[in-house]
């Protein structure tokens, strides 16, 4: 059983700590041996000397029945955004790449106050600030699937990881479907829980030290099976030590019997096309569900999709000028000042959108409560507990390309993160999970979003909803 163990998800991993069929050390030997084999250039930063006396301490821990917590002794990595005490994290930049931080970002001191071995850190573009996972300080890292298609961004490294089993888990960041499009990409399980379940300090951009994050930046798991995103959801919603933190999290259970879950099913919005194996791929989830009883109904969408995306943007840009130092933020404005009011080209309404007053802005963070509000009442009025939505509008595209074609038609290359940014500024838990191939053998998800902390009912239709696929969801693991 060791060989395999690799090949096991998180849980069974544990379980085989937990029996003593091997011991930590053994079980992070496995996954270095794996990292160093590989090809996909996932895994950018290691200190095996630390993980080693990590995984030790946790055998420790185990003879003397103190584990000390629900991941003890399980190796994870973390995208190299977070900081992590006394190992290097550049955020894929060249100005950090001898950035070595003497303090965990908060979710990483949650995840080591679990008990979790961090044995690297794993790969983003610079800042987090592509579709493309690759830097000039690493390079490019490959898709487990086709080295010639993309692992996504920004975390590309962590979906390729899990993917390529060098890791059972990584932590991940999600602000525009950084998150969610790598684990599509990659045919893994990635969890954007609630906003402000997860605390976002410590990563980066912001710059380091820095308190302060985006308003809708949010750490969050990537695995191979939706019972670890839940094992890694508990570990990131406790609270470490250094917090000093009153709060406990008790996220409530499945609201009724996963089969009875009142599912909608949004499969497509002219302002976002898919293609047709992504129509496909939701076409047999929505027919899996109702062969099995589960009450499925199609919607046109509970809000708007362009003007909810232009909200979005125009609440992106903005969180994005927060570092701008002044210079740069005096030339923005000098630059927008000069706009005609006809302007209407993408590089006018990022000006704008850069540099509009602070009134402006509060009068969009109110869009955005009122945007909220709606989807609460799509949940609670219309009666549905899940929605499920495409995740972007293809399977991989080739590496590097910087364009996007739906079934021959060419689309703007930030269609790819259209469905996940519907709920990115409002906030709400959005869960990818695969659930096919497509002809080139990529794999293909889908996106289960629900109302606010309704997380573990997501985590319980991804679940389900796995069984029901069989072999169309295991097989995406390679």
């Amino acid at each position: 059983m060791t060989n395999d163990l690799t090949h096991q998800p998180a849980h069974v991993q544990l379980q085989a700590l937990d029996r003593g069929e091997i011991s930590s050390r053994e079980l992070l030997d496995l996954h270095l041996d794996r990292i160093d084999a590989s090809h996909v250039n996932a895994v950018v930063t290691r200190d095996d000397d630390a993980a080693r006396t990590a995984a030790g301490a946790a055998d420790e821990r185990r003879a003397r029945n103190e584990s000390s917590g629900i991941l003890d002794g399980l190796p994870l990595t973390i995208k190299d955004s977070f900081e992590t005490a006394g190992l290097r994290t550049t955020s894929g930049a060249e100005d950090l790449a001898d950035h070595v931080p003497v303090r965990d970002a908060d979710a990483v001191a949650r995840l080591r106050h679990q008990g979790a071995v961090i044995m690297g850190k794993t790969n983003t573009p610079a800042y987090c600030q592509d579709l493309h996972t690759d830097n000039s300080l690493f390079g490019r890292t490959l898709n487990p699937h086709d080295p010639e298609r993309t692992v996504g961004g920004s975390s590309g490294g962590p979906a390729a990881a899990v993917a390529d089993h060098l890791a059972p888990a990584d932590l991940g960041s999600d602000l525009a479907g950084s998150l969610r499009l790598p684990a599509h990409y990659c045919g893994v399980y990635g969890l954007r829980p609630t906003h402000g379940l997860v605390p976002a300090r410590g990563h980066i951009p912001r710059p380091p030290g820095w308190i302060t994050s985006s308003d809708m930046v949010t750490p969050g798991p990537l695995a191979r099976h939706p019972r670890d995103l839940g094992l890694l959801l508990d570990a990131l919603t406790t609270p470490s030590p250094a917090e000093n933190s009153p709060w406990l999290v008790k996220l409530p259970s499945v609201c009724r019997a996963v089969g009875q879950l009142r599912v909608a099913v949004w499969d497509e919005d002219a302002s976002c096309p898919v293609d047709r194996e992504t129509a496909g791929a939701l076409a047999a989830v929505e027919q899996a569900l109702a062969s099995a009883g589960t009450n499925v109904r199609r919607t046109a969408g509970p809000i708007g999709f362009a003007n909810s995306l232009r909200l979005f943007e125009q609440l992106l840009h903005a969180t994005a000028t927060a570092t701008t130092d002044d210079e740069a933020g005096a030339a923005e404005i000098a630059a927008a000042r000069d706009l005609h009011d006809g302007d209407l080209s993408p590089r006018a309404t990022f000006l704008r959108h850069r540099t509009q007053t602070h009134r402006a802005w509060l009068r969009a963070n109110e869009e955005r409560l009122r945007l909220r509000e709606t989807w609460h009442r799509f949940f609670a009025d219309a009666e549905h507990d899940v929605l499920i939505t495409p995740v972007a509008p293809t399977a991989a595209i080739p590496a590097g390309s910087r364009t996007l074609t739906v079934d021959g038609v060419e689309r703007s290359f930030f269609d790819q993160t259209g469905w996940a940014n519907l709920t990115s500024h409002v906030g709400l838990p959005s869960l990818v999970m695969p659930v096919a191939r497509s002809a080139d053998g990529l794999p293909i998800g889908v996106q289960l979003v629900g109302p606010n902390y309704s997380d573990r009912t997501l985590l319980a239709l991804a679940k389900y909803l796995a069984s029901l696929l069989g072999g169309r969801a295991a097989g995406i693991s390679l």
